[in-house]
């Protein structure tokens, strides 16, 4: 009889190894590539902060992963956790050469990397909530139900670039699930839930996507970022209710989003509006 594994053990859990550094190391760390450094770290706070504290020192392209991240931080200081090696919990440090005006766009790149990427390595359908959720369709019981299986949250680390911070729940459980509202690649029945080739495939995404952006110096349109955006978003076509600063709520259908990475919502009979921040509810299903 094998041995059961000591709590706390990268191998505790059989269905959820460790992600291989080194491997991951030689995959994307190349000459002339984006990524400069990739660590893996077995827990951390939060690993937005701890890249983010080491800005200054550290050159464009180093990637923080974390096994578990006992303190993660999502949109409007909302808390993001999960089980040790359930999920990917990781940032990147960019250093765009682009007008500050567009550094607006970088969640947005980044979902659409996220999305692009899981989607080929996990063979799941991935969409976008605006601004900057990740979501999977989950059977329930009224059929296949939207939930959030991830994140991002872009941070600005003083002068010395932007971090970019992707959390995303790959084999979390039904029982695990923090709130009925969640969901994951698991649950969305990914014919892959390997953390290696996923982690492999948002970040060659990611470098793709940063590629075409910066050298159009930031521009949504000449990119083409802005077209792929609206053509995974979800919240496009739908009846939202936007939650705006100053306790405002604007309720209407979402139109577009805009060259600023704004979500215009067109109320019922006024005049469409653009909403720069906010926290956005889906209320129905689009066409």
């Amino acid at each position: 009889m094998t041995p059961s594994s000591p709590a706390g053990s990268p191998w505790s859990d059989l269905d959820r190894p460790p992600l291989n550094a080194a491997s991951l190391r030689r995959a994307l760390v190349r000459p002339g590539a984006l990524w400069t450094s990739l660590d893996v770290v077995p827990a951390t706070g939060s690993t937005n902060s701890d890249l983010g504290a080491r800005a200054a020192s550290l050159p464009e392209g180093a990637v923080l992963v974390a096994e578990e991240q006992t303190a993660g931080r999502g949109r409007l200081d909302r808390t993001w956790s999960a089980p040790a090696r359930s999920g990917l919990f990781f940032s990147v440090l960019l250093k765009p050469d682009v007008p500050a005006g567009r550094l607006g766009w970088l969640p947005l790149l980044a979902g659409v990397a996220a999305a692009t990427g899981l989607a080929r390595a996990a063979g799941t359908d991935m969409a976008l909530k605006w601004p900057n959720d990740l979501l999977v369709k989950v059977a329930g019981p009224d059929g296949k139900e939207e939930r959030k299986t991830g994140g991002i949250l872009a941070e600005r680390a003083g002068d010395h670039g932007v971090v970019v911070g992707l959390g995303v729940n790959v084999s979390l459980r039904a029982e695990e699930l923090p709130v009925p509202t969640a969901g994951s690649l698991l649950l969305a029945d990914a014919v892959s839930t390997d953390r290696d080739p996923l982690l492999r495939a948002v970040l060659r995404a990611l470098e793709e996507w940063y590629g075409r952006w910066t050298a159009a110096g930031g521009d949504p349109a000449a990119s083409g970022l802005q077209e792929a955006y609206a053509a995974g978003c979800a919240t496009l076509g739908r009846t939202v209710r936007a939650e705006l600063p100053g306790d405002r709520t604007l309720t209407g259908e979402a139109v577009a989003v805009d060259g600023d990475g704004r979500l215009v919502v067109a109320p019922p009979g006024g005049r469409p509006e653009a909403v720069g921040a906010g926290d956005v509810v889906h209320l129905r299903q689009g066409a």
